[in-house]
């Protein structure tokens, strides 16, 4: 790393912005985008234990589920942060930062069985839906229906995966017989 560093912007400000939302309310959707960027890594994280750990029956099915969600929830956290960065913020980065910011809690090292997997899974995405909802809403009452958009577009992403999940959960899933 060079000797030499220059900041160009400082982690928690708020600069002026190109698409011209005044800073008082960018500087309100940004702490809402980052808690969503958080959330949404934690999610990633998550998604790819998931992913490396699963065994079973239903392995290959499952890891592939596994895989598609996360790369799906890390492109939801470039387009997340990307916006962060137009409203002339700075997009929380660091893993301490992210379990900070975030509404979904760490699920921790341990690898469970599926069925709790799927279970930490739905709760974590209903926790973001949640977040998110109020976040479309926050948006779009400070004039920013761009924000709202992306994040209505990523709500309907998040709900499909909830869905599926809550399919995977049913009665006859998952279970030994």
């Amino acid at each position: 790393m060079s000797q030499q560093q220059r900041v160009r912007q400082r982690a928690g400000t708020v600069e002026m912005n190109a698409v011209r939302l005044d800073i008082d309310k960018a500087e309100q959707i940004i702490e809402a985008l980052n808690a969503d960027l958080a959330a949404t890594y934690v999610l990633y994280h998550q998604l790819r234990k998931h992913h490396w750990n699963v065994e079973g029956p239903q392995y290959l099915e499952l890891h592939l589920f596994w895989g598609e969600a996360a790369e799906d929830a890390e492109y939801a956290a470039d387009e997340i942060a990307e916006r962060i960065q137009a409203l002339g913020g700075v997009p929380i980065s660091g893993p301490a930062m992210l379990e900070q910011h975030s509404p979904v809690p760490f699920e921790g090292e341990d690898v469970y069985d599926v069925r709790t997997s799927m279970e930490n899974d739905l709760e974590a995405y209903g926790d973001i839906i949640e977040s998110v909802s109020s976040h479309i809403e926050l948006a779009e009452s400070l004039g920013d229906h761009a924000t709202g958009e992306i994040l209505r577009e990523q709500l309907v992403e998040i709900e499909e995966y909830a869905h599926e999940i809550d399919h995977f959960l049913a009665h006859d899933s998952l279970t030994l017989w």
